[in-house]
């Protein structure tokens, strides 16, 4: 059967997730919904990474299997004339090989979130960022992610319910700097590895934040990450500014 390489960006907040689930609405389930318009049967597909309730994403990575040989462009229209009016869309679709896997192909996953720094309520920005009122010392959040690059025991950060083998996790990426928006000064975390815990993200900025306020020294993220104690975590931050932003393979499928 023929394989497609889906690029997809969605909206997360009216999703209860990437991962198909009776009586939800997922991502997952809305892009196999839109298939079986195209070719009457079941569909299942596979991501590159299953994003939580509320998370969004800019460039997921899925494939699917069709029985018949699509031209890649009208595959990708079609799929977005059945998802209408949902706040998703194919962006890029491309033939791959029939051995080639969305998730077990991945080389990295890059994501991003964003920090809102005002005190007035978020218009444009709302569900798309998480808003504190305080400015925050990204300095000293810069010092304190240093501490959580490389290869280590991510205990501390991972999420009691995750399913992942082993805690051991190696993390390519964390950089955190300040932009400056209309809406407001934001704070951009972009943290890179091949693979991720159970809400390790989210855990990692909820903890640099608390180092943002004060209420952590940096050396308190080295700490914390030694503890391998989930009860050394901070706050797991909202979903709401995580973005899944990139994946990288060894040859970019949508590459021309």
């Amino acid at each position: 059967m023929p394989r497609y390489a889906l690029k997809i960006e969605y909206h997360g907040g009216p999703f209860a997730g990437w991962q198909r689930q009776s009586a939800q609405t997922t991502v997952q389930a809305a892009i196999e919904t839109a298939l079986s318009k195209l070719e009457r049967r079941d569909h299942t597909i596979a991501a590159a990474g299953r994003t939580d309730s509320g998370v969004h994403a800019l460039a997921q990575v899925a494939h699917c299997d069709m029985e018949t040989d699509w031209d890649p462009f009208r595959l990708s229209e079609a799929l977005n004339y059945h998802l209408k009016p949902a706040p998703l869309a194919i962006t890029a679709c491309a033939a791959v090989a029939e051995d080639w896997h969305a998730r077990f192909s991945a080389l990295e996953r890059q994501y991003l979130f964003r920090i809102l720094m005002r005190r007035a309520p978020a218009t444009h920005q709302a569900g798309l960022v998480w808003q504190v009122k305080q400015r925050l010392d990204v300095a000293a959040m810069q010092e304190a992610a240093r501490h959580l690059i490389g290869k280590h025991d991510f205990t501390t950060f991972r999420s009691t319910i995750c399913q992942a083998e082993s805690p051991v996790k190696t993390l390519n990426r964390l950089d955190v700097w300040q932009v400056e928006t209309p809406g407001g000064p934001e704070v951009h975390f972009d943290v890179r590895a091949r693979s991720f815990l159970h809400n390790q993200v989210r855990s990692f900025v909820g903890s640099l934040e608390r180092v943002g306020t004060g209420s952590w020294t940096p050396d308190t993220m080295a700490e914390a990450l030694a503890a391998r104690d989930r009860a050394a975590c901070g706050p797991v931050c909202p979903p709401q500014g995580l973005y899944l932003a990139h994946v990288v393979y060894e040859k970019d499928p949508f590459s021309v």
